[in-house]
């Protein structure tokens, strides 16, 4: 066992004027299995490549144990995975490459073909198995749940939870709760680490909320009610400041030495409560810092005449004449919110598609009714670069909606004047989902919208659609997510 002592850390990427970490402090142990979270574009990717030597930094990261890093960059995957998996870890024998990657349910035969014929969760768990066989190492996990199906995020999740010694981002509740026993979080104001799943540090970090909410509202009647008290001690001082000149109301001469001594008491009272309301004023200021409110989204769908958007009997894809599932049945009525659910190239996504119109082989039937609009999220963004002006422009959005959105998807206003090719993996997707929420549609179809989406805004996106019922098919592996929105999971 040893630790990790980040002192005084602050850092800024040399293009940015604001810093991204400012006079951070806190410790780790290396045997923790630590659940990495918070905001899109808060800092955890920036913060594993600060600990891996990427960026100059000032502060001090104090440690001795060496860092690596998941996903491993494969620069060639035309080469055989047994010789990707000797290069991770040249010390490991063969067996002990066989033996981890059978915890992980992957087939013996995978690490002798070539890397690239393996799929993106056989690719994740072998690279994942080869970088747990180097010795006192510490691995930084970043965010591996993104080309997992539900049934391998659970395998991966049991796998970690085996392990000691890692940091892991990730936004999905289950996958966490499943595997780490402290949570490192990034908040507004601070960075803290609290022992225990994700589920338990929403509830500490819930109750907290409340706690601050409820002193605040103390100490602001509090306050408002020594600014009275304050105005009515500054209006007797003033009161027996000009007594001090004149005569009583009866005529007769003041008594000086009486009204200086009443003047005092005046003064010594003010003060006083000048001095409470000023410590009011510093503790309401420690309030608040780390309150993630999220703003509530809102949805325009479009009712179709019929009362069925999508049918499908018996449809299976296939690719060069290999057919990729068994013939799939669903329909689609008003309201409903259908999640398809399988294995990685079990068609979830080419049945998407196809409702789309691409030309993709298949057979059976499907069935659309005239005159239906889809609004749709794509699962890749590769494609999305330069300014976001012209981004909304190009795709004829209301501008002063859009950002709004984005606003309430904690966008602070500076990110639109960036590039959007600096975005971070959440924020991208972020604008597809914002896009969408722009668009009337009848049916809304969704690919993988989750990936790499904050915690706070998956909430935030759940109670969208509990609360506007839009008619959707969706393709996401969250598990929690899954099980608040969907009327019906189709397995394929």
């Amino acid at each position: 066992m040893s630790m990790i002592h980040v002192q005084d850390l602050t850092f800024a990427y040399p293009s940015s004027f604001d810093n991204i970490f400012e006079n951070v402090n806190f410790q780790i142990d290396t045997d923790w299995k630590l659940g990495f979270i918070g905001r899109n574009g808060r800092g955890k990717t920036t913060f594993l490549h600060l600990l891996l030597g990427y960026y100059e930094y000032t502060g001090k990261i104090i440690t001795s144990v060496q860092f690596n890093y998941f996903p491993y960059p494969v620069s060639n995957k035309n080469r055989n995975t047994h010789e990707i998996l000797e290069e991770i870890c040249p010390q490991a024998e063969d067996w002990q490459f066989l033996r981890e990657i059978a915890y992980l349910n992957v087939d013996a035969e995978a690490i002798y073909r070539p890397f690239n014929t393996l799929s993106n969760g056989e690719q994740t768990k072998v690279l994942l198995a080869a970088l747990f066989l180097n010795d006192g190492q510490f691995l930084l996990i970043d965010e591996p749940t993104n080309h997992l199906d539900t049934d391998a995020r659970k395998i991966v999740s049991e796998y970690l939870r085996r392990k000691i010694g890692f940091i892991l981002i990730s936004h999905d509740r289950n996958f966490l709760d499943g595997c780490v026993d402290h949570i490192l979080s990034i908040n507004k104001a601070n960075i803290e680490v609290q022992a225990g799943n994700y589920s338990t540090w929403k509830i500490n970090f819930d109750r907290q909320q409340v706690h601050e909410e409820a002193a605040n509202h103390r100490l602001q009647n509090d306050i408002k009610r020594l600014k009275q008290s304050s105005k009515r001690t500054a209006g007797w001082s003033n009161k027996v400041e000009a007594s001090k000149n004149g005569t009583v109301n009866s005529g007769s001469k003041v008594d000086k030495g009486y009204v200086g001594h009443k003047a005092a008491k005046m003064m010594k009272r003010a003060k006083n409560l000048e001095t409470r309301q000023q410590k009011a004023l510093e503790d309401k200021a420690k309030l608040l810092k780390n309150v993630e409110k999220t703003e509530a989204l809102k949805l325009s769908t479009i009712t179709h005449h019929s009362s069925e958007l999508v049918v499908l009997n018996d449809v299976s894809i296939s690719y060069d004449s290999h057919s990729i599932n068994k013939p799939t049945s669903f329909k689609v009525a008003h309201g409903d919110r259908i999640v398809l659910d399988g294995k990685n190239g079990s068609g979830k996504s080419s049945i998407l598609k196809l409702i789309l119109g691409e030309q993709i082989a298949y057979t059976g039937t499907i069935t659309l009714s005239s005159g239906l609009i889809i609004s749709y999220v794509q699962q890749d963004t590769s494609h999305l670069k330069g300014h976001l002006s012209e981004y909304i422009k190009d795709n004829e959005i209301d501008e002063t909606l859009y950002k709004a959105i984005l606003r309430k998807l904690d966008f602070d206003r500076i990110q639109f004047e960036k590039d959007i090719a600096d975005y971070s993996g959440g924020q991208k997707k972020k604008l597809l989902i914002a896009k969408s929420l722009c668009e009337k549609a009848h049916l809304y179809i969704w690919d993988e919208p989750l990936n790499f989406i904050d915690i706070y805004s998956r909430i935030q996106i759940e109670e969208l659609i509990r609360s506007f019922n839009p008619t959707m098919i969706i393709v996401e592996h969250d598990k929690a997510f899954q099980q608040t929105v969907a009327t019906e999971i189709v397995y394929l």
